[in-house]
């Protein structure tokens, strides 16, 4: 009876262990967290070294030219061989601090299994089989290193993020494009030019005809000098040769137009705005209404988009013997707080637009003026240059110029008193030649002149660290103005000398833009829209109902020039003057003589004297060549027919007239002539 009970106690815990609740009543595993975190900081850090052990090796080998996959496969077992001690280390750390394991015991051969999975890396999943080596494993983790290689290769040259595989053209006009601005999420381009055109272009919109769905002439006959969009996109200021700016909202209507400043004031900073012509302008990198503008009269000139009757602040540029010298081109710095002017003689002046120039107070709206800067270097470029551009890299510590003596040069600002890097031949024939950074801030973009047919213009890009001319793309027959690089859509814009924009973009590496057009079908045209009218033919219409046939430009002036109400001619003078009584006119004796003498013409055009009898009498009185020089002898001329036949005057006075009584000429005066000359009156 005792053996059998003791077999049913041993045939039930054996159930018991087999179900899973032999442990049920025993003491709980605990866990010694800070033991267990620490064990796992220390195999993390084992292992990151050995990984980076490796890719050291396997670097240095390929450099010297040996194998690296045989390394690699030597390499790995003496890690997997390591492994295994860490895991038999945990275990035992694992086995010493926690007590005996809850659930019914493991079988042999799962365990062998478990700890062949310990040994290949914890791999999850069925067990191996018996004769797999894992040479496959090993030349796929090879393969997946090298193009990790590859990748890290391709994203440590910048020359390889160019997005210039693809391009597409703009057809601005037959002028200059001087002007680009694209908006913040790259859905508009609107260009201007020297034939005074904005044009706007919608990518989204556009299909592969590439037109422009708007062209306006914002400043009338003035040249666009900068256009760009605000922070938000939602308005654009525009930069033409007058004194004052224009901010337009993204259908092209306007919004505001700065106020133009009293020209008779001395000082620049008494007026309400700029005086002369515009030279650059831009927005504020953080504070949507504020814009900046420079101009001829020497200031540079902030302004709030609320506020068209005046300026916010102005800054004089001065010369080092402190005279007026010009600003060509302006800009903020990326965060906004400093205002960088280049200057008419080679200086690029820096200001601190939050501290006031004398006491280091708050730049209040008590302070109006500054002149004296933060940063000035005094030769920058060649004086009596114009410096075209100036920019700030996305990281704040650096300006590139442009300058109109055919060099970019760059500078540290922390260190403004000589360049990091200069680069020279880069020919600039145009005052707003541009430059610009890349995205990743690792490459300087500027674009080259040229004259007409003689080479074609470039785009140039230099590397910022060495500034070695990396890479150039050879645009058009004409000059590079303008050069935009757009950080969202990696997208490169290009305005020409030849009224050409292009688009330069990658179909991998770039973003929406262009790549939204250029897929798109031209439309077709529909019969119905061919007919700019509608006509009805009717071969017995009356002449006087028939519709002008459209002539050329060149006969309809001269039809034009033939009607005297078109081409406003003037009133031939009237035939005669029985003409000129009956209408009352008053003309000059010399006209009315002339009337008389050659008689009535036709037509405006006096006839040939003789003509007429009136003609003929004038003719002769005119020609009457008797002297009437002496007016006595004029009068007694007729004296003597007078006396004999008198008609008016003499009858009535008759009786009461007294005899006229002439001087005779005195004696004195011939004795006089006799006198010797010594004698005779000295006058």
């Amino acid at each position: 009876m005792a053996a059998s009970g003791r077999d049913n106690e041993k045939s039930g815990e054996d159930v018991s262990s087999i179900m899973g609740f032999s442990g049920f009543g025993k003491k709980a595993r605990t866990f010694d967290l800070e033991a267990i975190f620490e064990q796992t900081r220390r195999t993390a850090i084992e292992r990151s070294q050995r990984v980076l052990d490796d890719r050291e090796k396997e670097t240095h080998r390929e450099l010297s030219g040996g194998p690296s996959t045989a390394t690699n496969q030597k390499d790995k077992p003496t890690s997997s061989t390591s492994r295994p001690q860490e895991s038999d280390d945990s275990s035992d750390s694992s086995d010493g601090s926690d007590s005996e394991p809850i659930g019914p015991p493991v079988p042999p051969g799962l365990s062998a299994q478990a700890r062949g999975g310990d040994d290949n890396d914890e791999l999850i999943g069925p067990p191996l089989p018996p004769g797999y080596r894992g040479s496959t494993a090993d030349d796929d983790d090879d393969d997946d290193d090298d193009d990790d290689n590859d990748t890290m290769e391709d994203d440590d040259d910048p020359v390889k993020k160019i997005p210039d595989t693809h391009e597409i053209t703009l057809q601005h006009g037959t002028k200059t494009v001087s002007a680009l601005g694209l908006d913040p999420s790259g859905a508009r381009l609107v260009t201007g030019g020297y034939d005074f055109d904005v044009k706007f272009w919608d990518f989204a919109g556009m299909d592969a005809a590439l037109h422009a769905f708007r062209s306006l002439q914002p400043c009338e006959c003035h040249q666009i000098r900068s256009l760009q969009y605000s922070i938000t996109g939602d308005v654009i200021l525009v930069v033409a040769g007058n004194a004052q700016a224009k901010v337009l909202d993204r259908d092209g209507f306007q919004v505001l137009e700065c106020v133009k400043g009293d020209q008779y004031i001395v000082d620049m900073a008494n007026t309400k705005g700029h005086t002369a012509m515009l030279n650059s302008g831009c927005w504020h990198p953080k504070i949507k209404e504020e814009f900046l503008t420079c101009s001829n009269d020497g200031t540079v000139r902030t302004w709030d988009l609320s506020n068209d009757k005046k300026h916010k602040s102005v800054f004089k540029p001065r010369s080092l013997q402190g005279k007026k010298v010009t600003p060509t081109c302006c800009t903020y710095s990326r965060d906004g707080k400093l205002i960088a002017a280049g200057c008419q003689d080679g200086t690029i002046q820096i200001w601190d637009r939050n501290l006031s120039d004398v006491s280091g107070k708050m730049f209040l709206e008590r302070c109006f003026w500054k002149v004296h800067t933060k940063f000035h270097c005094r030769q920058a470029h060649t004086p009596g240059s114009d410096t075209s551009c100036l920019t700030f890299s996305y990281d704040g510590t650096t300006l590139a110029s442009r300058g109109g003596d055919d060099t970019l040069k760059m500078w540290d600002i922390r260190n403004f008193r000589k360049p990091l890097h200069v680069a020279t031949g880069l020919t600039s024939y145009f005052p707003m030649t541009d430059c610009c950074f890349s995205p990743d801030d690792k490459l300087l973009v500027t674009g080259t002149s040229v004259k007409r047919e003689e080479g074609n213009g470039k785009l140039v890009f230099f590397d910022r660290e060495s500034f070695k001319k990396v890479y150039e793309i050879e645009v058009a027959s004409a000059s590079v103005v303008r050069c935009l690089w757009h950080p969202k859509l990696n997208q490169i814009m290009v305005g020409t000398g030849n009224g050409l924009a292009k688009v330069y973009y990658d179909p991998v590496k770039s973003q929406r833009g262009a790549k939204l057009c250029v897929v798109k079908n031209k439309r077709k045209e529909k019969q119905a829209e061919t007919l700019t009218q509608d006509y009805i033919i009717t071969p017995h219409a009356l002449p006087m109902f028939r519709e002008a046939r459209q002539r050329s430009t060149r006969k309809q002036l001269e039809k034009d020039r033939l009607d005297p109400m078109k081409s406003h001619k003037p009133e031939p003078p009237v035939s005669g003057p029985d003409d000129v009584k009956s209408e009352g006119m008053c003309i000059l004796p010399h006209v009315f003589l002339s009337f008389y003498r050659f008689g009535a013409g036709r037509g405006g055009r006096v006839a040939a004297h003789g003509g007429t009898l009136s003609s003929f009498i004038v003719k002769n009185i005119a020609l009457d060549k008797t002297d009437d020089s002496n007016p006595r002898e004029a009068i007694l001329r007729h004296a003597k027919e007078a006396a004999e036949n008198p008609y008016w005057v003499a009858p009535a006075y008759t009786e009461t007239q007294p005899d006229p009584l002439f001087a005779e000429e005195e004696s004195e005066d011939e004795e006089a002539d006799k006198e010797p000359e010594w004698k005779k009156r000295k006058i």
